[in-house]
């Protein structure tokens, strides 16, 4: 049996949104409305997909939608679920990994004249505005939902997209996001500061690039990262980390910290 259509509003138009909404759509679902504090990236959002319209404000009583899409910055869910009007049995998700699904469930009990139900939609997935549309078949979502007809629901709708669809539950989901961070968010900012440092002394960042490519394909195709560990910290090679200080502590004495606590850490785990 063919899965129904749903009927779908997003609240916030940012990096998240801009994949997903697209990716709902081709799967076959109806985009109605997409709300946003900046309606020029609301306006955006609704530029690509095929006949929502923008919504002035967070009044949705009168939304044909079954299903309402928070994709903000986790600071501002409790301010537009205090203002928030969803039509009665509505699903609201938000879509944070570190958030736990009970928070939402608080904000509807308090602020929803109408019984509401609440689930969470998470894709752990680095995104940005503006780049090519990610395909979400190897997209992996996390899915959690207050009542069991509700996670029935997310997942059929989850796995309309991806191939990798998990049930995880709020603690669960705060660790993999944990987890996320130190994959992505910390490995693209020690990307940053090579950059930076070859920048500085004139050099071409590209040399780093194989280096780099060669790294990742190590790391994920070994049983643990750690196995495939290189450097002169898993050698233990206090010379060469003694010149690495010096060069920092004369030049970019800001990372010094950050290169000791590294390179510690690393000792750390080959010495035990």
């Amino acid at each position: 049996m063919q899965p129904v259509p749903m009927e779908i509003s997003f609240i916030g138009a940012g990096n998240l949104a801009w994949h997903l909404a697209p990716a709902l759509e081709n799967a076959g679902h109806q985009i109605n409305e997409v709300y946003s504090r900046r309606q020029q990236s609301a306006r955006q959002l609704v530029g690509i997909l095929y006949d929502a319209h923008l919504q002035p404000d967070l009044n949705f009583a009168d939304s044909s939608s079954e299903l309402f899409i928070l994709a903000v910055p986790d600071d501002s869910i409790e301010a537009i679920c205090t203002e928030m009007v969803l039509p009665e049995n509505a699903i609201l998700v938000h879509t944070s990994g570190s958030k736990p699904l009970s928070i939402l469930q608080q904000f509807v009990e308090v602020y929803s004249d109408v019984p509401v139900r609440t689930g969470v939609f998470y894709a752990l997935q680095t995104f940005s505005k503006g780049q090519p549309l990610l395909e979400f078949e190897q997209i992996p979502l996390c899915i959690e939902a207050s009542d069991k007809a509700t996670e029935e629901q997310l997942v059929q709708l989850g796995q309309q997209v991806s191939t990798i669809v998990y049930l995880v539950n709020s603690a669960e989901r705060k660790v993999l996001h944990l987890a996320a961070i130190f994959a992505c968010n910390f490995a693209n900012h020690l990307l940053a500061l090579a950059k930076d440092l070859t920048d500085a002394e004139n050099l071409e960042f590209d040399l780093l690039k194989p280096l780099i490519a060669e790294t990742f394909r190590k790391a994920l195709s070994a049983a643990h990262p750690a196995e495939v560990q290189t450097g002169p910290a898993r050698r233990g090679d206090q010379t060469i980390m003694v010149a690495h200080a010096e060069y920092l502590a004369a030049h970019q004495p800001q990372w010094l910290p950050i290169y000791r606590l590294l390179s510690e850490s690393i000792e750390r785990r080959y010495r035990e």
